[in-house]
């Protein structure tokens, strides 16, 4: 395990013209890269509030087919809510407030010493001594 992939980057596999970069890597990487269980839940969750048509079939499909076959999903486990509420502490103290989930995401990361592999680097930042790429641009 190298990388953990957050849902912008797992969603490009879906799209009808998926960023390049991100395929290419992806193909790259495939035995180094893991995701995380609320990026889990945000893919069923993206899936679930589709009407019933034939895209949620073929999202279905992947995230159940190929997504959850092939990769390992990582729990929010004790570990990672202890480095979540240490960062979660520190960041609020400066006056910075990140999404809960993303700090559950960061969190796994950080805890398995993974890189994060996100679109939205921005909005991981914050997160101390959190390692992340941005395979939309490589």
């Amino acid at each position: 395990m190298r990388y953990l992939l957050d849902t912008n980057v797992i969603s490009e596999a879906i799209k009808s013209s998926p960023n390049k970069n991100v395929m290419t890597m992806v193909e790259k990487h495939q035995d180094e890269i893991v995701t995380a269980a609320p990026v889990w839940h945000e893919l069923q969750f993206g899936c679930q509030r589709l009407p019933k048509s034939r895209k949620r079939e073929i999202i279905t499909s992947f995230l159940d087919d190929i997504l959850k076959r092939t990769m390992l999903i990582l729990p929010y486990d004790k570990r990672a809510a202890e480095w979540h509420a240490k960062e979660r502490a520190r960041l609020s103290s400066r006056g910075i407030a990140v999404p809960f989930v993303d700090g559950q995401i960061a969190s796994i990361a950080g805890v398995n010493g993974l890189t994060l592999v996100t679109r939205n680097i921005v909005d991981f930042k914050p997160f101390s001594k959190l390692k992340i790429e941005n395979w939309h641009s490589a």
